[in-house]
């Protein structure tokens, strides 16, 4: 029997397998008026592809809790109604083709108000739908970047209670799973990080004073969300700071990601999605094959809290031994995912188990 293709139960949900689907932003969203955020047909194949081809839980991209929340003007979001009615479309789908829906709440802070990738990625004002973005600290992500505002301390109760509205609409959706985006220099990782994170208020300052408001929104989105449903967390392990010698700057650790995990999983958190860097630019990362694992690995290893494993991880081989091995729970596949949807299936077969393959598609076994 394969590792990889053994259930896993979170809380009361059983999800088939432990292939798993990261998020991946499309920037294909209406940007203004009342389709802005709203799932788009495009949305609706993107994911649907992925479950007719055998992936055990689908996550969205990252899906704004507030219209400045976005990466992009053409994100989706979780502010409205529509959007909910559009996301309902996608979750029956997914669960009747026996994928498990997540969707991933996300706030961009200060990486916000962006063009999409294939239009350059950078910033965006008014006459292109953008808007000034906000973050702990008055600090650009980059050269060129607008410099955001500071949150206040009501500022960051509002956007608590987003999360918390967020959640609420994502389960009337019919999401199953939900995730807190705290990775890759977005909102929540803006406030864990002493790079990021300049307050002097009670949100800034030593660990506990920046952990404060991840836990604020964990807390928020758990108070909606059913007991017997699971909430995930992504973290970025480290900004890749301290791992270069050569950069003095100061920022989030490996060490501070375990010490989080801990909180984390006292907070109802029932698994932590582990990826890395993207709070810092022009870091130097050394990418290779499952690079980010032993993140991953150590979690796992120094708390109670399952994880799951990503980054560059292509093939069957490679990610049964990664849940053989019990260095992480689960992989999430991103780039592999969009070059074979399928992946799921030809990995089934290749790792001699029984592919999850749609009756329309049984002639192709």
């Amino acid at each position: 029997m394969s590792a990889l293709f053994e259930p896993f139960t979170l809380r009361s949900l059983v999800i088939p397998n432990r292939v798993w689907m990261a998020p991946m932003c499309q920037y294909s969203a209406e940007p203004t008026g009342p389709d802005a955020g709203v799932a788009t047909d495009w949305h609706f194949a993107h994911l649907a592809a992925r479950a007719i081809g055998g992936t055990g839980l689908v996550l969205t991209e990252a899906t704004a809790v507030a219209p400045e929340g976005r990466i992009s003007p053409a994100d989706l979001g979780i502010w409205n109604d529509a959007q909910v009615n559009a996301f309902r479309r996608i979750t029956d789908f997914l669960k009747a083709r026996g994928t498990v829906p997540g969707i991933q709440l996300s706030h961009a802070g200060r990486k916000a108000s962006t063009a999409a990738p294939w239009l350059g990625g950078g910033p965006v004002g008014p006459d292109a739908h953008g808007w000034t973005p906000v973050a702990p600290s008055p600090l650009p992500f980059d050269e060129g970047r607008p410099v955001p505002h500071e949150l206040t301390a009501d500022g960051i109760r509002d956007v608590v209670d987003r999360f918390r509205e967020a959640a609420r609409r994502a389960l009337d959706a019919g999401f199953e799973v939900a995730e807190v985006h705290g990775a890759h220099g977005y909102l929540v990782g803006q406030f864990l990080s002493p790079y990021t994170n300049r307050r002097t208020d009670e949100y800034g300052g030593g660990f506990e004073n920046r952990a404060r408001f991840a836990l604020q929104v964990v807390d928020a989105v758990r108070e909606v969300w059913p007991d017997d449903l699971p909430v995930l967390f992504r973290i970025s392990a480290t900004d890749w700071l301290t791992e270069n010698e050569e950069d003095e700057r100061e920022g989030w650790t490996v060490d501070d990601t375990v010490r989080l995990a801990r909180e984390l999983r006292d907070y109802g958190v029932d698994l932590l999605d582990v990826s890395s860097g993207g709070n810092a630019p022009g870091v130097r990362i050394e990418t290779g094959p499952g690079y980010q694992v032993p993140f991953a690995e150590r979690v796992r290893a120094e708390t109670s809290l399952p994880v799951a494993a990503v980054g560059l991880i292509t093939e069957p081989h490679q990610a049964e031994k990664i849940v053989a091995e019990g260095r992480a729970d689960a992989v999430l596949l991103g780039r592999e995912l969009l070059r074979n949807p399928s992946w799921a299936q030809h990995a089934a077969r290749e790792l001699g188990a029984g592919p999850r393959v749609p009756d329309q598609y049984l002639r192709a076994v």
